[in-house]
């Protein structure tokens, strides 16, 4: 199986960097078979911009540009996507959002039909959404913002085209000392991503 972390965050000593290792770590204990592919949208310098050029392919003016092909044939060769990121104002930095916005394209990601219907197409792939927060596990729950956040991202993005959300986590402070407990989990994470039975096989 093959496995693809994306993030996006500009201090490479960031937690979330070190979440993302540990996740590919977990992954690799568990399974040495397991291939993971690195995506540091940061250090990679991706575009975030949607640009006319995006704008033409949404429309079907215009083919993808090189980097969406690039970044679509690495979700192709993935059997599990793992995103990582900061929670920026109870989503997702927009360098990442940008890269959802870019590279999830109509025709690729989705099919809207001369008749309004909507095909999913990315039924096949398994998505591991993994956000790193500050406030408190309180704080999320009694604002409101875990909610919100799982209904924008893994709904709002991931049900529209049909893959499915394996995990969501959010790594917040908590009784246990931060941001040992964010590692912890996102180790164990991984090795449950490695054991996890392939998409369309029985456990």
């Amino acid at each position: 199986m093959r496995s693809l972390i994306v993030f996006s965050h500009p201090d490479p000593g960031s937690l979330t960097h070190a979440v993302a290792a540990q996740i590919a770590e977990g992954i690799s204990a568990a399974d040495p078979s397991h291939s993971v592919e690195m995506a540091d949208l940061a250090a990679e310098g991706f575009d975030p911009r949607f640009s006319a050029a995006d704008l033409a392919l949404f429309r079907r003016q215009a083919g993808p540009p090189e980097d969406i092909l690039a970044e679509q044939a690495r979700v192709d060769r993935a059997d599990a996507l793992v995103l990582v990121y900061p929670v920026y104002w109870w989503s997702m930095p927009g360098q990442l959002k940008g890269w959802i916005d870019r590279v999830f394209t109509n025709g690729w990601a989705y099919d809207e039909t001369a008749d309004g219907s909507l095909i999913k197409m990315l039924g096949r792939l398994r998505a591991h959404l993994v956000g790193i927060g500050a406030g408190d596990e309180d704080l999320y729950q009694r604002r409101g913002y875990a909610d919100a956040i799982r209904t924008q991202i893994d709904k709002g993005i991931f049900d529209y085209v049909g893959a499915t959300v394996a995990s969501s986590d959010l790594l917040l402070p908590s009784a246990e000392p931060f941001p040992a407990s964010a590692l912890a989990r996102a180790h164990a994470i991984g090795r449950a991503i490695a054991e996890a039975p392939a998409a369309g096989k029985a456990a």
